[in-house]
């Protein structure tokens, strides 16, 4: 039987008290873990894994598989079943590869001139705002989304269009919200971007314009094109990774230098050193959870999980694991392992988009920190949207002088 204070634990994670700091919980769970890093609790059928070894473990096993999504009617689901997330294997393999043709590191680089140019925009207008000013609408909500929109070729005209649809995918993927009116909405955003993207593959084929899009329509493997609807599926796919990643990061990491000041004055000090960007993906994590199957055994430490086990995997937990970061809750740019961090997940999975998103970490906190040396947070406490997954403040408050 499980221990009452684990399974008290176990079942916080899951609520509204555990969004706006789970850290605290990652400790106890840490805490409760035997030396495999895995906490199984029979009692809601669920296996986590929450050290680095365990999390790191699954997600490079040959054996674990992403969650595929099923067969389903409803317009949002089958949106999602095409997309690589959601493949294994031979399929997983082509469609990445297809993909990553396209979204190659010298393409990434290219954008980091647009990054600035966006970021020099984006806080000239803050700049003009009188009193405190939103970071989430005013900076890291448009900062990402028009990144991987222009790198996509997809018109800025649509911008509030196609973040509201990244926002859809978003709730879909982790959201909390299960309401039939936000499932409606879901649906409808599916059917619109189905809509919008149903002929593009053919017309950008025909007519190649600049962009990744175009160069996904075009990329060839053997012969092996994408579909239409694995174009779209995986056009959406970056963008909404593209987007939320970067967007939840930025006002995370602030409130975390709100409360660690010296890592803000030592950031402050030299706004390019190179440790910045996987300190804070290991320190907040904007992604919090993932999952596998097993598809075989799978040993961990004394532990072994048979064939079709379901495991929780707690990349938070992961990046705070004081058996791999000395001093986990402590903010340190020079911290000689901080890469290690699995907020990307690793393995077949590994984000396409890791280099794009540290790309735009390390050039906004430089910009911040270079600009507005005496930024502080006014509201500390900020609500946060309610997706246990893609974990983020809904809005982020701060005085810029």
């Amino acid at each position: 039987m499980t221990d009452h204070r684990l399974l008290a634990t176990v079942q916080t994670l899951w609520s509204g008290a555990a969004l706006a700091d789970p850290y605290p919980l990652y400790r106890r769970l840490h805490g409760f873990a035997d030396q495999s890093g895995l906490l199984r609790v029979p009692e809601l059928g669920l296996n986590l894994a929450v050290s680095h070894a365990a999390v790191d473990t699954v997600l490079r096993s040959p054996h674990a598989r992403s969650s595929e999504w099923g067969v389903s009617h409803s317009d949002g689901a089958q949106l999602l079943q095409h997309m690589m997330l959601f493949q294994n294997g031979a399929e997983h393999a082509r469609l990445r590869g297809l993909v990553q043709k396209a979204f190659t590191p010298r393409v990434v680089e290219e954008q980091r001139g647009l990054v600035r140019e966006l970021l020099q925009e984006l806080l000239a207008d803050l700049a003009c705002q009188p009193g405190p000013v939103n970071l989430v609408s005013g900076l890291s909500g448009p900062l990402p989304g028009r990144v991987i929109m222009r790198m996509l070729g997809l018109s800025g005209a649509d911008e509030e269009r196609f973040l509201g649809w990244s926002d859809s995918v978003a709730e879909l993927l982790g959201g909390a919200d299960r309401s039939p009116a936000l499932l409606a909405r879901i649906d409808a955003d599916a059917r619109e971007m189905r809509g919008y993207f149903r002929d593009l593959a053919a017309e950008l084929r025909a007519r190649p314009q600049p962009g990744l899009l175009s160069a996904l329509a075009a990329a060839e493997d053997g012969g092996e094109r994408l579909s239409s609807e694995e174009l779209l599926s995986n056009a959406v796919l970056l963008l909404t990774a593209g987007h939320e990643t970067t967007s939840n990061l930025i006002p995370g990491g602030l409130l975390a230098l709100h409360a660690q000041p010296d890592a803000w004055a030592a950031l402050v000090a030299d706004p390019r050193q190179p440790g910045v960007a996987d300190e804070l993906l290991r320190f907040v994590s904007p992604v919090q959870f993932d999952g596998r199957s097993l598809a075989a055994p799978l040993q961990l430490g004394e532990t072994t999980l048979p064939a079709g086990s379901q495991v929780q995997l707690l990349l938070g937990a992961a990046g705070r694991d004081p058996q791999v970061f000395a001093d986990p809750d402590r903010l340190d740019w020079t911290r000689p392992n901080a890469a290690r961090h699995l907020a990307f997940a690793a393995g077949p999975h590994y984000c396409l988009g890791a280099s794009l998103a540290r790309l735009e970490i390390t050039e906004t906190f430089a910009a911040l920190a270079g600009r507005f040396p005496e930024l502080r947070v006014t509201d500390p406490r900020p609500p946060y949207k309610q997706n246990y997954v893609l974990r983020g403040p809904q809005e982020l408050w701060v005085a810029l002088h």
